[in-house]
């Protein structure tokens, strides 16, 4: 349908009406462009400029990719979402069993077969942290034999129970009751 010159003068008649579109006129705005007055003339002190970076309203410059933004470089000491002596108690009271997988930031401590001291059962478990309060519902704990599928309720109830008694403890031992 069109030539080569065609497509070209299309191309450049595009162009130029997108250029005319990010002027500085005035806009809604009102003055708000790159003449007399507008922002681009106003200087920025340093420290606007970091509070508007902290804010949001400007692109951080240590950003090196819009994936940047979805990192969390947040101090993991802020942001962990379970309990630091039901953790503690956990890894303790299980100690005989060997961990395989533990996220902190989940609360989900997955260990492999252990025998108990002084018992002749192999046994594992995974044990869930759901919650930073110190509370018996913050706690889930599963055990498996080693023969076959899980223990009773009441054996899973004693390791839990044995668990949150040693949280206690370390929550009175460090003196923050």
């Amino acid at each position: 349908m069109f030539g080569l010159k065609g497509k070209i003068t299309v191309m450049l008649l595009g162009m130029t009406a997108l250029a005319a579109c990010g002027g500085g006129g005035s806009g809604f705005g009102g003055g708000g462009g790159s003449g007399p007055g507008g922002i681009r003339d106003q200087q920025i002190s340093q420290e606007s400029r970091q509070r508007l970076i902290e804010s949001g309203a400007l692109p951080d410059p240590n950003h090196d990719s819009i994936f940047d933004l979805f990192d969390n470089n947040d101090d993991p000491n802020v942001t962990v979402e379970v309990n630091r002596y039901i953790w503690n108690a956990t890894l303790e009271i299980l100690d005989f069993m060997p961990i395989e997988a533990a996220d902190p930031f989940s609360g989900v401590i997955v260990y492999g077969y252990g025998t108990p001291p002084g018992g002749g059962r192999a046994y594992r478990a995974t044990v869930y942290v759901t919650d930073p309060a110190l509370d018996a519902r913050s706690l889930r704990v599963a055990l498996q034999g080693r023969g076959g599928g899980a223990v009773s309720r009441e054996t899973a109830r004693a390791v839990e129970d044995a668990i949150l008694t040693r949280a206690r403890q370390l929550r009175i031992a460090e003196g923050n009751l």
